[in-house]
């Protein structure tokens, strides 16, 4: 592999050069100074090496459930999703052009996870003790020019104890290898944008200068969200020559009648800053897109977005997507973000640690506000497990806020979550000075957002739980997770308290919602909404299964009251047929219970069952085979609200509709069927383009279909998948978190009728066909095309 340096009349520019394909791969240990990648596979970026390992059951003496806390681990591996740690090398070898000599070369990693060594030609060059933070390292004195140069990457997922949850393990984000002007340059991150009174735009940039000159030479280009120069300028600023970089402000910007960010209008402006030499001549170009919008956070509205009371309906999920583990897909990603857009979701809590960039690119995109959270606790056991966390935090926190400032997106910042209650914190003071402490350097690099943290429920005041604790006293808002009862006798204590309910559990939903006094709080994140692997409950199940979407992103019928309650005035009905009695499990001192449910319609005749209709209309009738059975209204009890609920229901073979009328009319109505056995294979696949860039993604789902083309639950024979053409099966899935089968293989049986898998596309546009065939002799296929 060759690369040479992009020219521009003669200069150097900023070439950022795509790292991600290539990799020679092995799991297990190696020798940087001695490697031989003789029977290593080939492997492309984003790669996780721990999702292709094999489930590992608890042993004989193990408890095979989790509970949550200080290295409390009731089995080994449940925290992890029951695979086993380990390292993997990744080795990729380029030749570096001889006239990249006088430049910077600089290799540029989004996260390793979950901590990793980089060497360069058997020398310990870099690396990162708490993957989910990016760095780059200078390679620019030490490559042999002309010649090849090996990277290695050791990357390991620590010991079981080093996480509460599944992280994955690998290169699983980007990789980059970037040159620049070596005497004047952008540094990493350089661009700041704010903006005041939603017109005015404030532009900092970050410049290199290892020159003799005084001055720096600098253009700035406004653009609209469709590419037109909408302000240009370009002039020289004063360069303080006694600090190799500065911090330089452009004049503000008055941009009249400016098209704002908002979640259904998330217009997208974009900042370009060139830096020219004394001639005249471009050398370095650094790019930002930004939004114009004002947050503002007060005890009596909750939160406004440009002056409009908006309540936060979100979600707080690992940065995991299912069967692809921690793969940082951006597809995926774009996936599930618009399928919780379709269900009233416009909130996402980054729990507990940053995402990718490309995932806050897209919630940019799509209009979701962010609460951005860099730190589960603070301790070395949950930052990586090898470095103390006062030794980390001074290089991740300013990498954080630097990456992701400029994301219009991002509304409040949170520096960690339920560390309240941990007496080994540093300072010994419950949080309280590691707050301030961080807070004071976040607001160095931003003070346009609020901070918090989110609290432990157990973690009130150490006298008395009548009070907040110590730390909830000094936080911007008051982030409480799982606890909303308590936010309205605080609220009278101390009236400039701002509430956010930062962890809301599926048991209590409803009540935790309607509960609240939506008017003034922030809004409320609900947890675990998608079912992930990992923070097991108890074998056979691999992780969460408390969602309202199982792990590949079917709704189950509670996403429906999500729904109902997300989106008021979209009339929403829908049946969920209590299929087991509640399974209660505690959790940090919350329990965690729900109705197993399903929505299908074939049972054993003559079967008593009890269900649920979840519908925001007034009132709802249920009719079975063309005869009203009963009728319920809805209620504004926070307990029962939209969640009507019917016993006896006496089950006969033909159909079960419920029925919502609103002001006597009708709005909705859900309709379940018995249907017929399985005859045949339906294969559906995503409507978006299918793109040929080596990373673009296909989500395919397989249903089995009676002889009038309807899902047949019963269906649960094993499945063979083929591709031919230029993409691959990166994983296939099922829903079934308790399944023994593998993510990453081509082969997963039918559950409840249906599967998934997903292709990966090469670089290579044209015709992919994909092949299915089940153990009962069943076959389709379907022809795809990437562009």
């Amino acid at each position: 592999m060759l690369l040479a340096l992009m020219t521009l009349s003669g200069h150097a520019q900023r070439t950022i050069e795509n790292f991600d394909y290539g990799w020679q791969f092995q799991l297990g240990k190696a020798d940087p100074q001695h490697l031989d990648t003789t029977g290593w596979r080939t492997v492309d970026v984003p790669h996780d090496f721990q999702i292709e390992q094999p489930w590992v059951a608890p042993s004989t003496d193990e408890k095979e459930d989790h509970s949550d806390g200080a290295s409390n681990f009731k089995s080994r591996l449940s925290a992890r999703g029951f695979k086993e740690m380990g390292e993997g090398w990744y080795v990729k070898t380029f030749t570096p052009a001889e006239n990249l000599k006088n430049k910077r070369v600089l290799l540029d990693f989004e996260g390793i996870m979950y901590v990793a060594d980089v060497y360069l030609n058997g020398e310990l060059v870099g690396g990162t003790d708490y993957g989910y933070v990016g760095f780059e390292i200078d390679l620019s004195k030490k490559l042999r020019y002309g010649q090849p140069n090996t990277i290695a990457v050791r990357a390991s997922t620590g010991n079981p104890t080093d996480s509460r949850w599944y992280t994955g393990g690998g290169l699983f984000r980007d990789v980059h290898l970037v040159t620049t002007n070596a005497q004047q340059y952008f540094v990493r991150h350089p661009l700041y944008v704010t903006t005041k009174d939603n017109r005015e735009i404030h532009l900092q940039m970050e410049v290199a200068n290892y020159t003799k000159s005084n001055e720096v030479n600098l253009q700035v280009d406004l653009l609209d969200a469709d590419g037109k120069t909408i302000y240009t300028e370009k002039k020289a600023l004063p360069f303080e020559r006694r600090m190799k970089t500065n911090e330089l402000k452009w004049a503000p910007i008055t941009l009249n009648n400016a098209h704002l960010w908002d979640i259904d209008d998330p217009y997208l402006y974009t900042a370009r800053v060139t830096l020219y030499d004394n001639n005249g001549q471009p050398i370095d170009q650094a790019t930002t897109k930004f939004g114009i919008r004002t947050f503002e956070v007060g005890p009596d509205f909750g939160l406004k977005l440009n002056g409009k009371k908006v309540l936060l309906k979100g979600i707080a999920n690992h940065h995991t997507l299912g069967a692809l583990g921690a793969a940082a897909y951006p597809r995926a990603m774009e996936k599930r973000l618009k399928l919780l857009k379709d269900f009233g979701f416009n909130h996402i809590r980054t729990s507990h640690n940053p995402y990718s960039e490309s995932f806050l690119n897209l919630c940019d995109s799509l209009g979701f506000i962010v609460l951005d959270e860099l730190y589960d606790k603070w301790l070395q056991q949950y930052t990586g497990g090898r470095t103390p966390w006062m030794e980390q935090w001074p290089y991740q926190l300013p990498e954080w806020v630097k990456r992701d400032r400029n994301h219009a997106s991002i509304a409040i910042w949170s520096l960690g979550n339920e560390l309240q209650t941990y007496a080994t914190l540093p300072f010994g003071d419950w949080g309280v000075t590691p707050y301030r402490m961080l807070k004071s350097v976040l607001q160095r690099y931003d003070d346009t957002r609020k901070v918090t943290v989110a609290m432990h429920p157990r973690g009130r005041n150490l006298q008395t739980d009548s009070l907040p604790c110590d730390l909830a006293m000094i936080t911007d808002i008051q982030a409480y997770n799982y606890r909303y009862m308590y936010f309205p006798g605080d609220r009278q204590k101390f009236p400039r308290m701002t509430f956010y309910q930062s962890e809301a559990n599926l048991s209590m939903m409803g009540p935790n919602f309607f509960g609240m006094d939506l008017d003034k709080v922030i809004g409320l994140a609900y947890w675990g909404m998608i079912d992930y692997l990992g923070e097991s409950m108890g074998w056979p199940r691999k992780g969460w299964t408390d969602g309202v979407f199982d792990i590949s992103l079917q709704p189950k019928p509670m996403a429906y009251l999500v729904r109902s309650m997300f989106k008021p005035d979209e009339p929403v009905c829908h049946i969920g047929i209590i299929d087991s009695k509640a399974d209660k499990t505690e959790w940090n001192g919350v329990i965690f219970s729900n109705d197993g449910m399903s929505d299908h319609w074939n049972r054993k005749a003559g079967t008593k069952l009890s269900l649920k209709v979840f519908t925001n209309a007034d009132k709802v009738e249920l009719i079975e085979n063309g005869h009203k059975i009963a009728e319920q209204e809805n209620t504004t009890d926070p307990k029962s609200r939209n969640q009507l609920r019917f016993d006896n229901v006496e089950y006969q073979p033909g159909y079960l509709e419920a029925v919502a009328y609103k002001n006597g009319r009708r709005v909705a109505s859900h309709r379940i069927e018995t249907t017929g056995d399985m005859k045949r294979l339906q294969l559906s696949a995503d409507t978006e383009k299918w793109h040929a860039d080596g990373q673009d993604l296909q989500h395919i789902r397989v249903t089995a279909v009676d002889s009038k083309g309807r899902r047949a639950f019963s269906a649960q024979q094993k499945l063979t998948f083929t591709v031919d053409g230029d993409a691959r099966i990166v994983a296939v899935d099922n829903g079934n978190n308790t399944s023994n089968e593998l993510h990453a293989t081509n082969v997963r049986s039918l559950y409840n009728g249906s599967a998934l898998v997903i292709l990966r596309a090469g670089k290579k546009a044209g015709k992919v066909v994909l092949k299915v065939k089940d153990d009962a002799g069943h076959s389709a296929k379907l022809v795809l095309v990437t562009q």
